[in-house]
């Protein structure tokens, strides 16, 4: 397996200090930090990944493409350098609902081409949703990023590992982190089933001792296929879910 990492939702400094700190006391396999860009946080991820460096060497700040305007200089040119960030993963970004905030008509793709034209050092991570579209479209959009310049990826969480399976056999030969992401009710099964088209098993249960089953699947999948993976731990203790399943 090539890396294990962790995304942690920056809420704010004092509270991210505090679960980086946890993550590092409990997880040593965990190697590296991915972060969002939450508009509802004012914290970006840029900033909360420079905080995380002093805890863990690799750090990966996610973009929201449509915040981005291209008919300018990218403005993180410095902060990347001066923060030692290597990585950035790029996703498209959802509108935001306050409207007073500007975005802009850049996609993926775009982003992906103009940041690596101006960082060729820098590497470049996209996102890929299994649940998007038909698979085979989802294949087309890996392709254009790949072509622009992303070298890995980022999936959606999987709760299911024959679509894990059917996704690996179709992009041998390509970085991937998966992803898995606990869901503990009823109401978050039926935000990703409703809001995202979620695929999950006919023996799903939203219960944490589930979740953690899976988690451990996906861990040796990881292993098994010589790939890496990312957990995402939305509303559930850190140490509860993971204690056990990494060293």
């Amino acid at each position: 397996m090539h890396e294990v990492s962790i995304e942690l939702v920056p809420r704010d400094r004092e509270t991210l200090e505090r679960e980086l700190q946890q993550v590092r006391d409990n997880f040593p396999e965990i190697s590296t930090i991915n972060i969002p860009d939450l508009l509802k946080f004012s914290l970006r991820s840029w900033d909360a990944c420079s905080q995380a460096k002093r805890f863990f060497p690799r750090t990966i700040p996610h973009l929201r493409a449509i915040d981005f305007d291209l008919s300018k200089p990218f403005p993180l040119l410095e902060t990347f350098t001066q923060n030692n960030i290597d990585s950035v993963l790029v996703i498209a970004g959802d509108q935001p609902q306050d409207m007073s905030r500007r975005v802009y008509r850049t996609s993926s793709v775009a982003l992906i081409r103009a940041i690596k034209t101006q960082m060729p050092a820098l590497k470049i991570y996209a996102g890929i949703d299994p649940y998007r579209s038909g698979i085979k479209d989802e294949l087309d959009y890996v392709k254009r990023k790949l072509e622009a310049g992303a070298e890995g990826f980022f999936t959606q969480p999987f709760f299911d590992q024959r679509l894990m399976d059917i996704y690996h056999d179709l992009l041998s030969g390509i970085e991937i982190f998966w992803g898995v992401s606990p869901v503990m009710s009823v109401r978050s099964k039926d935000y990703w089933d409703n809001l995202n088209n979620a695929i999950f098993p006919p023996d799903f249960e939203p219960t944490l001792e589930w979740n953690r089953r899976f988690a451990r699947q996906a861990l040796e999948f990881a292993r098994q296929t010589d790939s890496s993976l990312y957990f995402m731990p939305i509303r559930v203790d850190l140490v509860e879910y993971l204690d056990g399943i990494l060293s």
